[in-house]
């Protein structure tokens, strides 16, 4: 056949399109979305720019729903509609500042700070209990009353605690897997402060201690039977304390009571943040036009937060907070890991831990799994301590972030940027190890 032959039957015979099926097209697309995620995870700086989205999308949210959460009970107190969101707008100002310093103080430095603040707030726990210095209300005393403002101590001993205890653990890491040096003396100041904050009372705020004191011994490699015997005796404290109390007792009563309790009792709230949460469906009624808080649901804008944003925004909503919180935990634990500065690993790790823990007891007794306990879910509900406290330990993380070695690296090669400068940040040091003797030989001797 000549040429010509050749080209005509080409010419015509039917054109044949290869397609690819539907499912090939989109395996392909995801693989080369999963490649491009996998190569932005392996920057020096994710990290840091990690932590940096979750806590300014965490604050955001935050205000924006507090806003619509306490307009309705601050002009039923009598103040303007603004009030309570104007509180949190200025505690997140002086919390900004307290990010600020955590992220510019030197990881040396803070370390260096801890015995010192662990002190402090050990006196103000005392401090706090001194009747005509202490604040009562509602029959606890747990407050400095400051005018304008209260402080609670019992938030800045969460803090202290986790950067002393971390102190203490590197010191005595060579041997902390000795029942002996992991008990002392960690443990024991860890129950006196839990005791000082039982007096008060407030049980909340002794099972977040428990939890941390929990993280810091579990990340500095002390015993599982330790671990597992400290968990077990704390729980078994917190029940007590739980049956003791008449209301704490009504809460747990409640929660196995079921469709059995009283409605109007000591389920009250559980039963209205359920009513909430059904009543967003998918989608939610819309921010600002949810119904539970108009009276209906006590502590809308603190406690019950969760509910709130499940009725306006939806399970769409609630579903982005718990994705705010998870990427904390893998972005906390991703900086713990990649540090080689062991109190920096231990604080990091703790400070994850001890926050996620918060938010997920928060969110389990709203949806109703676990009786009422009064954690805030962090940055989003209402406070001025928790949020102050919160915001400073989240400037440690992105301070922790920038000492990643990697991290070091690019800084100090390919300089910090305009807003590092603006903020007054220094160049991150790299981390050298200690020359001094260790406390293992130390403590042999």
């Amino acid at each position: 056949m000549s040429g010509r032959g050749v080209g005509a039957a080409r010419r015509g015979a039917p054109a044949t399109r290869r397609t690819r099926p539907p499912a090939a097209g989109w395996r392909a697309a995801l693989g080369r979305a999963g490649a491009a995620l996998a190569q932005w995870l392996r920057r020096p700086l994710t990290s840091l720019h990690l932590i940096l989205g979750v806590f300014g999308l965490l604050t955001l949210f935050g205000l924006v729903m507090v806003l619509s959460a306490s307009s309705v009970e601050a002009i039923a107190a009598g103040e303007s509609s603004y009030s309570v969101f104007a509180r949190q707008l200025l505690f997140c100002v002086i919390g900004l500042v307290l990010f600020w310093a955590g992220l510019r103080i030197s990881p040396k430095r803070l370390r260096a700070l801890s015995p010192a603040a662990l002190v402090v707030c050990v006196g103000l726990l005392v401090a706090v209990l001194v009747p005509g210095i202490g604040e009562v209300r509602n029959g606890a005393r747990r407050w400095f009353d400051l005018g304008s403002f209260t402080v609670q101590p019992a938030e800045l001993a969460k803090v202290a605690l986790v950067m002393w205890g971390a102190h203490v653990l590197v010191l005595k890491r060579a041997v902390v897997h000795q029942w002996k040096h992991a008990l002392l003396p960690v443990v024991p100041v860890a129950l006196v402060i839990c005791t000082l904050v039982v007096l008060q009372p407030a049980l909340s705020t002794t099972v977040a201690l428990g939890i941390v004191l929990a993280a810091l011994l579990f990340f500095a490699g002390a015993p599982i039977r330790l671990l597992v015997t400290i968990t077990i005796g704390g729980a078994f404290g917190a029940l007590i304390l739980g049956l003791t109390a008449s209301y704490r007792h009504n809460r747990i009563a409640a929660l196995f009571a079921g469709d059995d309790a009283d409605p109007l009792g000591s389920a009250y709230q559980s039963t209205q943040a359920m009513y909430s949460l059904a009543d967003g469906g998918l989608f939610g009624v819309g921010l600002g036009q949810g119904r539970a808080k108009w009276s209906y649901l006590p502590n809308a804008h603190n406690d019950f937060i969760f509910a709130i944003i499940g009725e306006e925004l939806g399970l769409v909503g609630a579903f982005a907070v718990l994705a705010l919180f998870a990427t904390l935990a893998y972005t906390g634990l991703r900086i713990a890991a990649r540090n080689t500065d062991p109190w920096l690993r231990i604080v990091c790790a703790t400070a994850t831990v001890w926050l996620v823990s918060q938010a997920s007891i928060n969110v389990s007794y709203v949806v109703g799994l676990l009786p009422i306990t009064g954690q805030q879910l962090p940055l989003i509900s209402s406070g001025g301590t928790s949020i102050l406290v919160t915001m400073f330990v989240f400037g440690i993380l992105a301070n922790a972030a920038r000492h990643e070695p990697e991290a070091v690296a690019a800084l100090r090669a390919g300089g910090q940027g305009r807003i590092a400068r603006l903020l007054g940040l220094r160049p991150p040091e790299p981390y050298r190890a200690s020359a001094a003797r260790p406390q293992a030989q130390r403590v042999r001797r």
